[in-house]
């Protein structure tokens, strides 16, 4: 009898069909009616009432007619997803109209720049960053009015710093400056980018001592709001002072020049799409045009994103790892907390706990584990046994990278500062992007070890004398060749991530007429690190598959109940190879998998229930400790109530 498996919200369920005359609708229906039958409350679903939904299938994310039948559309064994008409419990939800987020130049973090980037939110100013706002430009409007002698205001820049302009000649002193500071090349930053490089500017324009109008900044939040964006190329910035080229490019669309993208319009002239939004181009004030282009937002939203998918796939590689380890037939004990409460690193002992989280055997019990339970090894090899170690500096390098950035995205770093409660304009370096330069070289270099001993994994998996599985993870090889260049393309991407790994921030060439002599690099640390990041992403996302293809030369034995989950996630968009075929959109796809975080979204659930809901039995001497693979003696379970 066919069957076919239905994901719906996080769970996955085997639907048996006797008659494949049967609609998609019919399907949707019965694995509704399974869903709700195994929740206490029905999943939140009204029972009895015609719920609205839309099917997919899972490989190619095609839409499925409801009226079709399941013999002309599915073939035996197709997966499918089912999304609920306005289900907020889905991962996937997005609300129609984005809400609104507040920006004070204080309190913005990370994740919410990325969301920004995404189009999950508008923006909007807190009253106080508005006071503050409109007090520093009331200093800036009398600075002006006194014919005072202030840098940036009524002086050139950079060489020029001592040439007074004249008053009538302010605005045009502004303007000139975003026209020639626009001198980037190379490709335009994506849409989501700009959108991040657009928000944090504002954000850090909204902590008030950057001097620029409330009029101007309410011009760029509509512009930000209707998603109006400039074309802003990605290179040219030495990262100080400032981001200057990007920051300039990214203004110069805000005054009506260069070319500006919107959904609406497509890429078109900037002044036409913003008159296309209803929108007027601003004009620049005195000191406004500096404002709009000194600081790092280029550096640091490329690096939100950096850091904020480099936490994703460290997460993501513990589980894949874990996997791989299950399928090689390896030992739990390296990840006896006795061992690692003698070497506390916070990162080691997270990923410990994760590996144990996955993998112990009283809680999870393993066919797969219990099949070598009594063989005569003794320890694996280092690509193993060390995980806690090599991904657990990766995960403190990116709580500390962290840590940077979400200070660097609430910093000023305007040049020159307007203390307004002091009456006084000072100039300084904020500017200078040598904090985030450096975190993001630390940053590549970290994350690229996840790679690095990945692709060794890959290695003994594919490697018949060290796993006991199929030359390159293939029936009738010869005829067949698997996983063979799979793994050559994992080693090409750790070959080029070890020269991206060359720290940008180490070299600086003095520009400006040697008034800027010494830059940090940080744009290119920034662009290189995500590239870095992508590459470890795909590099996991084919030891991801070779472990599911390890699997099946296993089965029937199965492993624990979330690695179980991962692996039915991954067949829910990549079939078992039986034999050769396109490989890249199966490498895409679970790309698409980690990207997404759905990887750790379904082994989540087990690795928290674990970790709140059991504590191991103490042993003298190691509150914390116990071994994973003790089958003398049941440990005690403490419930944490």
């Amino acid at each position: 009898m066919p069957r076919f498996t239905v994901h719906i919200r996080d769970e996955w369920l085997a639907v048996p069909c006797r008659d494949i005359t049967n609609t998609i609708r019919w399907l949707g229906q019965e694995a509704l009616k399974r869903y709700m039958k195994n929740k206490p409350d029905n999943g939140g679903i009204p029972a009895g009432k015609d719920t609205r939904f839309s099917m997919r299938r899972c490989q190619g994310l095609g839409l499925l007619d409801a009226d079709d039948t399941v013999e002309d559309v599915l073939e035996d064994n197709d997966f499918v997803e089912l999304a609920i008409e306005g289900d907020t419990m889905s991962p996937d939800f997005i609300p129609c109209e984005p809400g609104y987020l507040s920006l004070d130049g204080n309190s913005l973090t990370a994740n919410d720049l990325v969301n920004l980037g995404r189009g999950l939110y508008k923006i909007k100013l807190t009253g106080e960053a508005e006071r503050k706002v409109v007090q520093s430009r009331e200093l800036l409007d009398t600075i002006v009015k006194e014919n005072k002698v202030v840098y940036g205001i009524t002086t050139g820049f950079g060489k020029f710093a001592r040439t007074v302009i004249t008053v009538n000649k302010l605005k045009e002193l502004q303007e000139n400056l975003v026209r020639s500071h626009s001198a980037g090349v190379g490709n335009p930053l994506s849409p989501e980018r700009t959108r991040m490089l657009l928000a944090l500017r504002i954000n850090v324009l909204a902590k008030g001592y950057s001097g620029i109008s409330l009029e101007t900044l309410h011009a760029m939040i509509q512009a930000f709001n209707a998603s109006c964006l400039s074309f802003v190329p990605e290179k040219g910035t030495v990262g100080a002072s400032g981001d200057l080229a990007p920051l300039a490019h990214l203004a110069l669309g805000l005054m009506g020049e260069g070319k500006m993208w919107s959904p609406k319009s497509g890429w078109a002239d900037a002044k036409y799409v913003l008159e296309a939004h209803g929108l007027k181009p601003i004009s620049l004030k005195p000191k406004e045009g500096i404002a709009l282009i000194n600081g790092t937002q280029m550096i640091t939203s490329l690096g939100a994103e950096a850091v904020e998918r480099a936490q994703a796939i460290a997460r993501q590689a513990d589980i894949i790892a874990a996997l791989t380890l299950e399928v090689l037939k390896g030992t739990t004990k390296a990840f006896d907390s006795d061992i690692h409460s003698l070497r506390p690193h916070p990162g080691q002992i997270e990923v410990a706990q994760r590996f144990r989280s996955l993998l112990d055997s009283d809680h999870h019990p393993s066919e797969i584990a219990e099949s070598h339970r009594f063989c005569d090894r003794v320890q694996d090899a280092y690509t193993m046994r060390c995980c806690p170690q090599v991904h657990g500096i990766t995960i403190d390098t990116i709580n500390f990278v962290h840590n940077i950035i979400n200070t660097e995205i609430n910093s000023a770093t305007d040049n020159p500062m307007v203390f307004a409660e002091r009456g006084e304009t000072i100039s300084g370096g904020n500017f200078h992007g040598e904090y985030p330069a450096k975190a993001l070289d630390f940053l590549a270099i970290a994350v690229h070890e996840l790679a690095s001993i990945s692709e060794r994994r890959i290695e003994r998996l594919c490697n018949p004398s060290l796993s006991e599985l199929p030359a390159f993870l293939v029936n009738e090889g010869g005829l067949n060749s698997g996983f063979m260049i799979a793994h050559c393309t994992a080693a090409s991407l750790v070959s080029e991530n070890k020269v991206l790994c060359h720290p940008s921030s180490v070299d600086s060439l003095s520009t400006s007429a040697a008034t800027e002599d010494h830059v940090s690099m940080g744009g290119w640390a920034a662009r290189k690190a995500l590239r870095v990041i992508e590459h470890v992403e795909q590099i996991l996302a084919i030891e991801l598959l070779a472990a599911c293809q390890g699997i099946e030369f296993l089965r029937p034995l199965r492993t624990t109940t979330p690695l179980e989950k991962v692996y039915e996630l991954v067949r829910s968009v990549v079939k078992p190879w039986i034999k050769d075929r396109f490989m890249s959109p199966d490498i895409e796809a679970v790309h698409r998998l980690l990207i997404d975080q759905k990887v750790w979204n379904v082994a989540k659930p087990y690795i928290d229930k674990y970790q709140t809901e059991y504590i191991p039995e103490s042993r003298p001497g190691s509150p914390t400790a116990f071994s994973l693979e003790s089958p003398a003696s049941p440990r005690k379970r403490v419930r944490h109530e």
